[in-house]
């Protein structure tokens, strides 16, 4: 039995790609050539590849591609991309590369930038801005095995860090980082309400709306949706909104938005999740025309992508980058900040 992951453009998780529970009649069989027969459109050459780079696992093993497929394996297998179904454009859009060398490149994306192009959405996206300049400095971009290929994603109106790997072998050893939970990401966010704790930990399954596809929730008794875990620390307090730090143990898509929504701290001008509404403080007009002023300030969800530590996928060398927070996010934090004072004062 096999379950192909779906690569729709919101819920796209890149590194288990597929998934086989092996049947009982099954004869012996090498496993690269078990997956040909069973994964649409691969080359035995990229399923090699995915061998060689520890990303095919067999019962939580690693195998090779010489493994002899047995009855009821449950074999995991992490493709670096499905087939590219329309032409990757290059376009000349101004991105902030924080380091690059020849496997990699960190980037520090603004809000408002989509990712990656999909359908009725081609153009104007980080990964058509990393082609212009892979081109630029003479990278091949048209072949599936090169660059740019995403390693992870963030939201369109999230900002931060985001790691690109410029051949399919650094995706796939990056990838297994992931896949195995090994990566550091911490992020900020700005969140409605006063928490309660200094930190915990959030851990609910996520998955699609049964009502609304176009969005995620918590699924507490786990029935549906995927495992996902977010730890959380207050970094300052505001009285009615507490800017936090958020690392995941997990990358599910809109992991922290939803997880913090759960809770009762939806993050401040999450439109998409009702963090765009007055959810605390008072009834007067001055403190709502306070908030109002705070959603001009930062038009989009209050979150950004701060760090990222990982192992570089050929050297083993650990890296670790971070960046302050765009100008939008860090002053809506220093206007809430200033009415903290005030309203302290004037108790």
């Amino acid at each position: 039995m096999a379950e192909k992951i779906d690569f729709q453009e919101e819920d796209r998780e890149l590194y288990e790609h597929y998934r086989f529970e092996v049947d009982m009649g099954q004869g012996p069989i090498r496993i690269d050539k078990f997956l040909m027969s069973r994964i649409e459109n691969v080359s035995r050459n990229k399923i090699q590849n995915a061998a060689l780079s520890g990303n095919i696992i067999v019962n939580d093993k690693v195998v090779k591609p010489s493994y002899k497929v047995k009855p009821d394996d449950v074999i995991s297998v992490m493709m670096s991309q499905p087939v590219r179904e329309f032409k990757l454009i290059s376009e000349n859009i101004p991105i902030e590369i924080l380091y690059e060398d020849d496997y990699i490149i960190v980037v520090n994306k603004s809000a408002g930038m989509v990712v990656h192009p999909a359908y009725g959405n081609y153009t104007g996206t980080l990964v058509n801005a990393l082609i212009y300049h892979l081109e630029q400095s003479g990278v091949p971009v048209n072949d599936e095995s090169a660059g740019p290929l995403l390693v992870h994603r963030i939201d369109k109106d999230t900002s931060g860090i985001l790691l690109v790997a410029k051949n399919e072998e650094a995706q796939l050893k990056l990838g297994r980082q992931f896949f195995k939970h090994t990566l550091k990401r911490n992020y900020r966010a700005l969140v409605w309400g006063d928490m309660k704790s200094e930190e915990g930990t959030i851990t609910g399954h996520i998955g699609r709306s049964l009502k609304n596809r176009k969005v995620f929730k918590v699924f507490p008794d786990g029935d549906y949706g995927k495992h996902a875990v977010t730890h959380y620390k207050v970094i300052e307090r505001f009285g009615y909104v507490t800017l936090i730090e958020c690392r995941l143990e997990t990358g599910r898509t809109h992991q922290i938005r939803v997880h913090l929504k759960h809770i009762g701290h939806t993050i401040f001008n999450d439109e998409t999740y009702g963090g765009n509404e007055i959810l605390k403080g008072t009834t007067f007009s001055k403190y709502k025309q306070f908030v109002n002023n705070c959603f001009k300030i930062c038009s989009r969800q209050a979150l950004h992508a701060k760090s990222l530590g990982f192992s570089h996928p050929v050297s083993n060398k650990e890296y670790f980058f971070e960046t302050e927070l765009p100008d939008d996010m860090s002053g809506l934090i220093e206007k809430w900040r200033n009415y903290a004072i005030h309203k302290k004062t004037d108790e």
